[in-house]
């Protein structure tokens, strides 16, 4: 249940927060002394409101999302594994959040708190201090035991002191707009739309179509490399370290005004205009959603699945919750104050 090896998760002497070359902050954040932000992890800070406190550290393509009307906050020593997502969360002191865990707005974890790996913590949910918690929607299966309590002890080295409170703002780290990451894949070089919004940690491959106004978040993969075309429409939005692929003889489109989620799996399917993939959710191949479905946090449509317009899709495997009105574009979602400012030129490779 721990979030990774101990020497990958050591906090640093008190100092400024280690920022790792691949990491990139949008927005300004607040990080306390020794905290850590590994290689391939993005922290989007709308108006400054995500705080990861002293000695916390975000592991490898995680991704954190705070705004205005759902702040991110991280207590002090707190440790999230690799892949997590967490969105609009309050988390408390020395936890142990497991990799591939969700945090979604709203929720609330206190102190000590153990997080299974894939752990899905669902809007409004509250979990006390000192218990282990695992599943998708996450439930306590105990309290934290003598031996919970001493493997985190050893996990941060002898010592579960807290240092005081500190934030250093971090601001607009690594990443500015600019057609770059085109990567060509025989012959064929990806199509972005001129009004279209790519970050320069995004990456496209191949046979790829971006349509207007599209936005390609923070260390996106859209790889069209040699099974069939990749189609996104327009308005739409896939959101940080999301992947889009497929397999042979497959296609993929996105219709008009779809929102993909941060760290969410996209894979040869069809998802219809004005739909939204909540964060760390997987679509399978030859699947089809129709116009205006949610898929909610860390679902798993499998193959083959058909959904008509309209529904609502959860589970593991995903099925059909009930009908919904058209569903309106998340907080999470990127707004364009969000967006860093233009950069001249890109790279075609």
């Amino acid at each position: 249940m721990s979030a990774g090896p101990a020497n990958a998760v050591r906090e640093a002497a008190a100092g400024a927060p280690q920022i790792a070359g691949s990491a990139v902050v949008l927005g300004t954040a607040r990080m306390g002394e020794g905290a850590l932000l590994a290689e391939g992890a993005v922290i989007r800070a709308e108006g400054g409101h995500v705080d990861i406190g002293a000695g916390s550290a975000v592991l490898e393509n995680s991704v954190v999302v705070g705004t205005a009307t759902i702040p991110t906050v991280i207590g002090r020593r707190t440790v999230f594994g690799h892949r997590c997502k967490v969105i609009g969360a309050i988390v408390g002191d020395l936890c142990e959040i497991g990799n591939a865990s969700t945090l979604m707005p709203g929720a609330r974890v206190g102190d000590r708190v153990f997080l299974g790996e894939g752990t899905l913590v669902p809007p409004g949910m509250i979990l006390p201090s000192d218990v282990v918690a695992v599943g998708r929607p996450a439930r306590v299966v105990r309290s934290a035991s003598p031996e919970d309590l001493g493997r985190l002890l050893a996990l941060r080295d002898g010592d579960l002191s807290l240092p005081p409170p500190t934030a250093i703002s971090i601001e607009h780290r690594q990443e500015k707009l600019a057609m770059g990451q085109l990567y060509e894949y025989r012959g064929i070089v990806p199509t972005v739309a001129a009004s279209a919004a790519l970050f320069a940690t995004a990456e496209l491959t191949g046979d790829v179509v971006v349509g207007e106004r599209s936005i390609i978040g923070a260390s996106v993969k859209i790889i069209g490399d040699s099974h069939g075309p990749v189609r996104i429409g327009n308005d739409v939005q896939i959101l940080e370290n999301t992947v889009l692929h497929l397999l042979p003889d497959n296609d993929l489109i996105l219709d008009d005004g779809v929102t993909i989620g941060p760290g969410a799996m996209i894979h040869g399917c069809r998802i219809g205009a004005g739909s939204i993939v909540e964060p760390g959710a997987i679509v399978c191949d030859g699947s089809v959603l129709g116009a205006g479905c949610i898929v909610r946090a860390g679902a798993v449509v499998k193959q083959r699945s058909q959904f008509a317009a309209g529904t609502e899709i959860d589970g593991f495997p995903a099925e059909q919750v009930g009908p919904i009105g058209p569903p309106a574009r998340p907080a999470w979602a990127l707004q364009i104050d969000d967006l860093p400012s233009p950069a001249p030129g890109g790279n075609r490779r």
